[in-house]
Order: C-alpha cells, then sequence, then structure tokens
C-alpha cells in the first residue's frame, strides 16, 4: 500500500498537478521551495504570466502554482484564502475587496481592450455601431447569435453592464452562454458564425486560427480593460511575499516584460503597461 501511495505522488508531481487546499494548480512555475498560488485567467492562458512568475522566482527561491480562473472566481478564492494573489481587471469588485478588508495591495499593472469579433458578413450590422451599447442593441434586435461566457468572469461583467447601458435583458435562443474560458468562446463563436467580445490579447494569440470572424467594433473608453494585482491581507501565508511579486509586476523590469509580450510571437505585443492604463483607471 505504501509503495501504491508513492508512486501515486510520483504520477502528481510527473504531471505538474498539484493541489493545495482544493484548489487545482493549472501550471507550476519556478522550481523554489516557497509555493505561492495566484489565480487569473489570459494572463496565464496566454503564457504572460509564466514568462513573469518565471523571472520573479528565480530570484525569490519561490514556485508559483497558477490557478485558472476568470476575475470573479479568482477574487472569490482570495476572499477564501485559497490563493495568495490574484490579476483581475474588475475594477468595482476589486475596489470592494480592498474596501472590506480581505484584499490588500491593489496595484495597476496593465490594460487591454475588448474587441466585439462577429461573421465577416456582419448581419447584424454593428460595423456602424456609434457605441457598444449600439453594438449590442443591433445583436438582440438581429437576434444573431451572440456567445457569453456567462461565468462572472470580468469579461462577462462587463459584457453585462453593457446590456445594462443598452436596456436589454438578454434572453433565447441567439444569446448563448458557453461557460467557458477566452479562446475557447472566441473558436466557438467562429464555428458557430455569432458575435463575441473577447479581449484584444487573446484576439492577438487567436486571429490566425480564425476562419471568418473578424473585428466588427471597437474604441469604446468602455471596453478598455485594466488589470490589477491583488494580494491577501497582511498575517496571511506568503503575504510578504506575493507583495513584493506585485511590486515587481510594476517595476521597469515586470512593466518591459508586460510591454513587450507577444511580439517576438505574433509581431505585436498583447497587452499595455500601466502607464498607457492609467488614462482608463478610474
Amino acid at each position: 500500500m505504501k509503495r501504491i501511495l508513492s508512486l501515486v505522488l510520483m504520477l502528481l508531481m510527473l504531471t505538474g498537478v498539484a493541489y493545495a487546499e482544493g484548489v487545482q494548480c493549472k501550471a507550476e512555475y519556478g522550481p523554489g521551495k516557497t509555493v505561492y498560488k495566484l489565480a487569473t485567467g489570459s494572463p496565464g492562458e496566454l503564457g504572460l504570466l509564466k514568462v513573469l512568475a518565471e523571472t520573479f522566482n528565480a530570484k525569490h527561491d519561490a514556485m508559483m502554482c497558477w490557478v485558472k480562473a476568470g476575475s470573479g472566481k479568482s477574487l472569490a478564492l482570495l476572499k477564501a484564502g485559497e490563493v495568495d494573489a490574484c490579476m483581475v481587471h474588475a475594477p468595482a469588485a476589486e475596489k470592494q475587496a480592498v474596501a472590506d478588508g480581505w484584499a490588500v495591495g491593489r496595484t495597476l499593472i496593465g490594460s487591454n481592450e475588448f474587441y466585439i469579433v462577429g461573421p465577416s458578413d456582419d448581419p447584424a450590422g454593428i460595423a456602424g455601431a456609434k457605441d457598444a451599447a449600439d453594438a449590442y442593441t443591433r445583436i438582440a434586435k438581429a437576434k444573431a447569435p451572440f456567445m457569453s461566457r456567462g461565468d462572472n468572469s470580468g469579461t462577462n461583467k462587463k459584457e453585462l453592464a453593457i446590456w445594462k447601458k443598452a436596456g436589454i435583458t438578454p434572453s433565447g435562443s441567439w444569446y448563448v452562454i458557453t461557460k467557458d474560458f477566452m479562446m475557447a468562446t472566441l473558436k466557438r463563436a467562429d464555428a458557430e458564425k455569432g458575435y463575441f467580445m473577447t479581449d484584444s490579447s487573446t484576439w492577438v494569440a487567436g486571429k490566425k486560427e480564425m476562419k471568418d470572424l473578424k473585428i466588427l467594433f471597437r474604441g469604446d473608453p468602455m471596453l478598455i480593460n485594466t488589470y490589477h494585482a491583488l494580494a491577501s491581507p497582511e498575517g496571511a501565508p506568503n503575504h510578504a511575499l506575493v507583495m513584493e511579486f506585485i511590486r515587481f509586476l510594476s517595476s521597469d523590469e515586470g512593466q518591459g516584460i508586460i510591454a513587450s509580450y507577444g511580439k517576438d510571437l505574433y509581431g505585436e505585443g498583447m497587452y499595455n503597461d500601466a502607464e498607457y492604463a492609467k488614462q482608463y483607471d478610474h
């Protein structure tokens, strides 16, 4: 029995899957002794987090456990003490977390933006919309397929805010709730000739795979997507280490990584730095 248990533990280590307080690590970065947990969505999914974590961890004898979660779930995990930090884009919820005292160190680290993408023939005519709410109104009026992540992520929160601004409660067979992450939903929109609001970083990474989708609407200030990092409060495990990581994210070195990430792979950066993002950080 002991031999079997040892084999199971070895297999878990080899596959890179770890559990800590019920939280599953999507990946682990760095060979260091101190393990800390960070929850985020797209920055992890698109590889930026790996570069940031490995650069930081090499200097701090640490290992990051990346927990893959959208902004809403990431904040919930931080509140429950199941992760030590998060990188999210849900400003109102972030500010409330700090006000309530279960999150600290909220720091602007960069931004991207949302694009509303759809079929190249644009059946709802959103390319001529005056703003994001008008684009959504046109989609609802045409009952054109629209993909919603429906997962309380930062993207989903922004989407719902736009529907609210448009005075529409979306429902019906045209409104498809995927309960999936950004890239998977983007690919589904392409396959089913639907509209979707994707972040620009995911679009840059995935656009070559799209058979028909194109950017149809962008530029509304409401579609700017600011990212902040937050940490567990003082006294929590790994508080000092994750606060140091957040300071690294806002340092010249960290900001340089964020601003340049993706240029070598895609010919353009996938994120803007905090200096650029400040104009939209309200």
